[in-house]
């Protein structure tokens, strides 16, 4: 399938730098690099294919503090730092003694991602997007979301100069939308979940000439830029791969290109070859990956979401059955939890590490809670979470589970009478 953006006739010499072409991800035909997200031959869905060549650590780490020091690992042009954008990335790995300690690990990473521009990870992917569709030609960014990409699409396309339109529903938690507003004029409310924004943003891209959708019809390219927080954990830990990884799923596009730049980064000799395990984290009230874990199949059957985790909350998620094979394949899995155990785990990590982390970290957070407990996780092993957000823009999560302890007057004694020395 093929959405038109006015695509230059031809697209500039090293516009995608070292991407060769689009390859189906299902029957592996491949066609040119270009605005497309569907094989022609299956309808399958379409991901960047590379010739590297040879890429040394010391390149790498002669490059900004910025995602762009992976950049001939990306389909971005050589240039690619002179083009306006938010510059995202490289965020800290925090060795977390105490939330180990807590859980019963031996060894334990937060990759915090919560200080990116817009405070999620939404930006390293986004980057990537804004860099096709300027190749592209686009005159429209945009995106259906469930706040976090908006946040991500709207900051970066004013960055950019580029006109941005962004589309959320209409329940979305109100410091995402202000997130997003502030940045652009076109944020549009739609009644409805994500899957029915998702939907009608397809049909727009059908329809519109030189619109580019982030997650639609640039969508293999945007996916790549979440391999850059698989980079990220390897160089950060020294050049070398974890034993355990937890991620959370929405789309599972997250999951999948993790898993993928560790392979990649096998196959260039930048890591030694060693086995991850990789589990995947959902909310119960959007657990559609999960369940199909559980049960043993292959097909996800959509549901409609029902979770505080708004930013997870994608009922038929699109990378959901590659989730279900990279978590088989490596000894992981897919696990579940609930809205409370969200909310309490987010405090958890709050008061362990001082980091504040919105639901899809909490998500994730308890999911490793669990992941310990029931035994499924080896806390002997080195293990790295992934905090994909900041948690000031899901501050009705915890309102009612946190506040003063009391109340005193402004004297010695009541201090001393509330028993806090």
């Amino acid at each position: 399938m093929s959405i038109t953006l006015s695509t230059p006739t031809r697209l500039r010499e090293g516009a995608f730098g070292n991407a060769t072409a689009l390859t189906c991800r299902e029957c592996g035909a491949t066609r040119e690099l270009g605005p497309h997200y569907a094989c022609q031959e299956c309808f399958g869905p379409l991901e960047i294919s590379y010739d590297f060549g040879t890429v040394t650590r010391e390149q790498i780490e002669a490059g900004p503090a910025n995602i762009w020091r992976y950049k001939a690992l990306l389909p971005v042009p050589e240039d690619i730092e002179s083009s306006p954008n938010l510059e995202p990335g490289f965020t800290r790995l925090l060795d977390a003694r105490n939330l180990a300690a807590e859980l019963g690990l031996s060894k334990l990473w937060v990759k915090d991602d919560s200080t990116n521009p817009t405070n999620s990870f939404k930006d390293r992917v986004v980057a990537c997007a804004l860099s096709a569709a300027r190749e592209f030609g686009s005159r429209v960014f945009a995106c259906p979301s469930t706040g976090n990409l908006a946040n991500a699409v709207a900051a970066a396309g004013a960055r950019a100069g580029i006109r941005t339109v962004v589309f959320i529903p209409s329940n979305l938690e109100t410091p995402k939308q202000v997130n997003s507003a502030v940045f652009t004029d076109s944020l549009v409310a739609v009644d409805g979940n994500y899957d029915d924004v998702n939907k009608l943003a397809s049909e727009i891209a059908g329809e519109e000439d030189g619109w580019a959708f982030v997650n639609v019809n640039v969508r293999p390219f945007y996916a790549e830029g979440s391999k850059t927080l698989g980079y990220e954990i390897a160089e950060q830990l020294g050049w070398r791969l974890p034993d355990q990884i937890v991620i959370p799923v929405a789309s599972g596009s997250q999951l999948t290109k993790v898993h993928k730049a560790f392979t990649e980064l096998i196959a260039l000799g930048l890591v030694e070859d060693k086995p991850v395990r990789v589990f995947g984290a959902q909310a119960q009230g959007c657990n559609p990956v999960a369940t199909a874990f559980k049960d043993g199949v292959d097909a996800i059957r959509p549901v409609k979401p029902d979770t505080i985790a708004k930013s997870l909350a994608i009922g038929n998620p699109a990378d959901g059955i590659y989730v279900l094979d990279i978590a088989r394949a490596t000894g992981g899995g897919v696990e579940e939890v609930t809205d409370d155990q969200i909310r309490d785990a987010i405090v958890l990590l709050a008061r362990t590490e001082g980091i504040f982390t919105e639901t899809a970290g909490g998500t994730t957070v308890a999911v490793l809670r669990k992941l310990v407990e029931t035994g499924q996780l080896d806390p002997a092993l080195e293990t790295v979470v992934i905090n994909t957000g900041h948690g000031l823009k899901t501050l009705d999560a915890v309102t009612g589970s946190v506040g003063p302890r009391t109340t005193i007057a402004p004297t010695y004694d009541a201090f001393a009478a509330a028993g806090i020395a």
